[in-house]
Parts: C-alpha cells; sequence; structure tokens
C-alpha cells in the first residue's frame, strides 16, 4: 500500500502505553469522552479544566483545540486567544517528570512552557500550567496512608519515581491546586503491585475520582477499568458511592478494553462517564460489543438489587427471573477454601492406605482426612466441584465458568474450586451440572462476574430449580417466559457447554 509522502500522523495515536496500568488515550477516544461535555462550555472563557493524571497531554491538547474554535468570535486575535486558554484555562498535574515534559510538548510545542520554541508567550516558569512536583508517600504500618502502596516496593530512593501522585497524597485537593475547576477530566492511573504477591495489584483509580469529587466541578469525566461495577479489592465502597451517585448521567462501557484500548486487555472491561453536578436523575448507559452500541436510560441501581447490570437487554431477563421469588443458587456454593486448604495444597501422587483424592491447582494428589481442615463431613458425600476462577472468551461469546465436575466419595478440593452441594445422592449432583452448563445459568453468572475471579457471589442472581430432574436451555425459557430476542441475546454470550466438552 503506497503511503501519501505527505502523511503526517498524530504521534499520540503512535505511542507506546507506559503499562497496562498507566494507559495512554487515543485522540480519537479523548474526543469521544469530550462529546459528552455541553456544546457551550467550549465557547466559555471562564471555563477551567483540569487533568489530574497527565501522561500525555492529550486531554488538554484536545480541549485547546476546541476552545481555538469556540472562542474565535469572543478574542479574535490568534495568538491573544491562544494565551488566554493557556494561560487561564486548561491546568494539568503530570504522573512523573516525564509525562511532564511529554505533556508540555503536545500542549505547548515545547518541553518547557517558556522555551524557544513554545506556541505561547503567556509563561515565566517552564512548568507553564502543567506541573510535576515529586511527592514521597507517608507510610504507616508499610503501607501508604493515602494510596495504600506497600513500602517493600515503593520505599524507594531519589533516583527511582515514587509513583505517588500528586493529586492523591492530600487530604484536601484544593491544598494542591488553589482554585475552581469547571470541569475535571481524565485517565488517571490505574493500579499499583503490591510486594510479594504474585500478579497482585490494589486500585488506586477510584482514589483520583473520589478526590475529584471534593473540588466540586461543574462536570467530572474519567475513563477508567470497569471493575468497580462488582466492587471488590478495594472497591466496595466507591462500588457503592458511584452506583447510589444519580450525578452520574451518562455511562459508556466496553466490556472488552481492547475495543477501546487496541491491544491493552484489561480483566472486567473499561469505561467512561459523565458526572454532572447540577443536573440529577438516570444514567443513559451505553455498552459497546464489537462495535454495537445499546443504549438505555435507566438507575444505575435497579430496583430491588445492589448490583449494576451492565448490558441493558438484560435488564428485562432478569427482572422476568425475579418475579418467581426463588431462592438464590448462591446458597447453596461454598466460600472459599472449602475445605480449609489453600491453592498451594497438594498431597502424595500415589494412592494410599486411607488416602482421600484431592484435586487443586497442580492436579489430583492424595491426603489423609485429618488433612482437612474444615467440612470434613462433605469428604463422603456427592457434590459438585468447579473452578474458583475462570476467564476463557472466544470471540464475543463467553464459557464465563469453568466446566463443573462431579465429587465422589472420598474427594475434596483446595482453594483452586468451590463447592456446590453436598447431595444424598449421584443422580442429583449430575441435575445440578445440567443446570450449570445451561447458557440460562451461565448468563446469569455474567451479570456479576466481569473479571475471571468466580467466588460464592457471583451466583446471586441464578435461582435454585428442582434438582430431582436434568435441566436444558428450552426448559428454562419456557419457565421464565423469555421472548425470541431475549433469548437470542443470551446466545450471543454465552456460547454452548456440552457434558463432553474438554
Amino acid at each position: 500500500m503506497s503511503i501519501s509522502s505527505s502523511y503526517n500522523p498524530d504521534v499520540l495515536t503512535c505511542i507506546a502505553n507506559l503499562s497496562s496500568d498507566e494507559v495512554f488515550t487515543p485522540p480519537k477516544l479523548v474526543n469521544q469522552i469530550l462529546d459528552l461535555l455541553p456544546e457551550s462550555i467550549w465557547s466559555d472563557k471562564q471555563a477551567k479544566f483540569l487533568d489530574p493524571g497527565c501522561k500525555s497531554g492529550v486531554f488538554l491538547r484536545e480541549i485547546a483545540k476546541r476552545l481555538d474554535t469556540g472562542l474565535e468570535k469572543q478574542i479574535p486575535d490568534r495568538q491573544k486567544r491562544m494565551d488566554h486558554i493557556f494561560k487561564n484555562q486548561l491546568f494539568g498535574l503530570a504522573i512523573t517528570e516525564l509525562t511532564a515534559m511529554l505533556s508540555r510538548r503536545s500542549v505547548y510545542c515545547s518541553k518547557t512552557a517558556n522555551g524557544k520554541y513554545s506556541v505561547s508567550g503567556a509563561f515565566n516558569s517552564s512548568q507553564g500550567n502543567i506541573h510535576f512536583g515529586r511527592v514521597e508517600h507517608t507510610w504507616e504500618n508499610g503501607r501508604c496512608v493515602f494510596c495504600g502502596a506497600n513500602k517493600e516496593n515503593y520505599g524507594r530512593g531519589e533516583e527511582l519515581e515514587t509513583h505517588a501522585y500528586e493529586f492523591i497524597h492530600t487530604k484536601n485537593p484544593k491544598d494542591v491546586l488553589k482554585m475552581k475547576f469547571d470541569v475535571i477530566i481524565g485517565n488517571p492511573p490505574y493500579q499499583l503491585s503490591d510486594a510479594g504477591a504474585k500478579a497482585s495489584a490494589s486500585p488506586i483509580y477510584q482514589l483520583f475520582v473520589q478526590q475529584a469529587k471534593k473540588l466540586n466541578p461543574r462536570f467530572l469525566s474519567m475513563i477508567v477499568p470497569s471493575r468497580w461495577f462488582a466492587g471488590g479489592k478495594g472497591l466496595d465502597e466507591f462500588r457503592n458511592e458511584m452506583l447510589n451517585d444519580n450525578r452520574i448521567r451518562k455511562l459508556v462501557d466496553y466490556p472488552d478494553s481492547t475495543e477501546c484500548f487496541p491491544g491493552v486487555d484489561l480483566s472486567g472491561g473499561v469505561c467512561y462517564f459523565k458526572w454532572d453536578r447540577d443536573n440529577r436523575g438516570d444514567c443513559e448507559i451505553t455498552s459497546i460489543i464489537e462495535g454495537k452500541a445499546s443504549t438505555m436510560t435507566r438507575p444505575l441501581l435497579e430496583s430491588g438489587l445492589d448490583t449494576f447490570i451492565r448490558y441493558n437487554e438484560a435488564v428485562p431477563i432478569l427482572h422476568k427471573i425475579l418475579k418467581h421469588k426463588e431462592k438464590s443458587f448462591s446458597e447453596i456454593v461454598s466460600a472459599r477454601k472449602p475445605f480449609g486448604l489453600t491453592t498451594e495444597a497438594k498431597g502424595k501422587t500415589e494412592p494410599f492406605a486411607t488416602s482421600i483424592k484431592l484435586y487443586g491447582s497442580t492436579g489430583i494428589t492424595y491426603i489423609t482426612k485429618n488433612d482437612v481442615v474444615s467440612n470434613a463431613e462433605w469428604i463422603n458425600k456427592y457434590k459438585v466441584y468447579i473452578s474458583r476462577a475462570y476467564g476463557e472468551r472466544i470471540a464475543s461469546s463467553y464459557w464465563v465458568t469453568g466446566k463443573p465436575f462431579l465429587g465422589q466419595h472420598g474427594t475434596c478440593c483446595s482453594e483452586t474450586y468451590i463447592v456446590i452441594g453436598p447431595y444424598p445422592s449421584k443422580d442429583i449432583a449430575e441435575n445440578v451440572m445440567s443446570y450449570i452448563r445451561t447458557r440460562f445459568f451461565r448468563f446469569l453468572v455474567l451479570l456479576i462476574k466481569n473479571t475471571q475471579d468466580a467466588p460464592q457471589k457471583v451466583y446471586s442472581f441464578v435461582p435454585i430449580q428442582d434438582f430431582t430432574l436434568p435441566w436444558t436451555d428450552e426448559k428454562l425459557y419456557k419457565k421464565y417466559g423469555l421472548n425470541k430476542d431475549e433469548i437470542a441475546f443470551i446466545e450471543s454470550m454465552v456460547r454452548p457447554m456440552e457434558a463432553n466438552n474438554e
């Protein structure tokens, strides 16, 4: 393919991400987020904008473009207009010294605001209005009191970045920037890794949102991971706060983050929102799957629920099911470590006298009954085992859960699995497995499960059935009165799981 010699790509569409924790925002996506704001704000020469987590400066750059057009009649002279915008309207806090220079280069066309090549003559300082100040963590019992960073990871010397972000390392953000903002917008850092825990990290993006609300702007818009929909590690309080805040008037959700950030796979997806201080009501929720958008205006919390339903098409389906007021399947699902054994638990490779079979992360090994810490009475009963974590996805459809398998007499499991049951007969356990394999069952799990983790609570929407008989999707669709479109949606989201599927 020939490319015109005059082709000059926007460098911010090509820049590589720092990591999956600190993701650069493509200009096209930035403009989609800016489109959430009212058109009138681009002709308001008093409006002030803050990006509290600058990485590339792309938000401030695209805002400057819109203000340049919107203020043309009020300030006809281009240089005066741009100087006014840079000096009085655009402000940023960079996350590192390097991203501060990059952001200034994007906005002022110079890494120093008062440099020779800067397009603005409004500044005397090199930082201009895009500030970076090194901040240290405040340690207490090995953790930062502001962001929760682990001292073992982030107690560093002056030669290394602290990743102590200025905006969230103060009780009062007004101490950092002593002014009122009309709009706070951006893409904050997502998480900090934990020392000593494999692939473990603590979310921090919620701290940027909460801190921004303290400044009480007219509008707040950020793009963040969607994990907060279901709560979890460090997010339960934030989730409750967000879902009960009727100032969130628009929410755009990408269950597959690669549709939003090409090449960046964030478990649970990613979303952006508009918080409107002076305008309360239901939220316009848009879910984008494989480029197709579904939009519905509804409460973030449906009546009687404490969980956000991310798929608009699922709302009427769920209401039909909940009308039956049946007990929740979660009541027969064990908590983590059903037998008190950790993921690392394993026994001997060969069976021996008095041994019982242990299903664990390394496969099948053999232990004694005395090794079982809890629920020993389940050992000689029938039960169903299913993986505690599962994340396989093919195209736009999911298995959602791992494949269930029968727990015979004389077996137990480690934390790798959870237990459903136990049951007095093999037939009942097998009927339970027939239910789990239905698309209906796994679709209801999907409504809560938006990461690989599948603890007891993800089964909350699943109703208990009569397990003296086996179940199929056809029986369940008929029982709950689902129509053709509702069935089609379930089957577009969840792929079949046959009993012999491996």
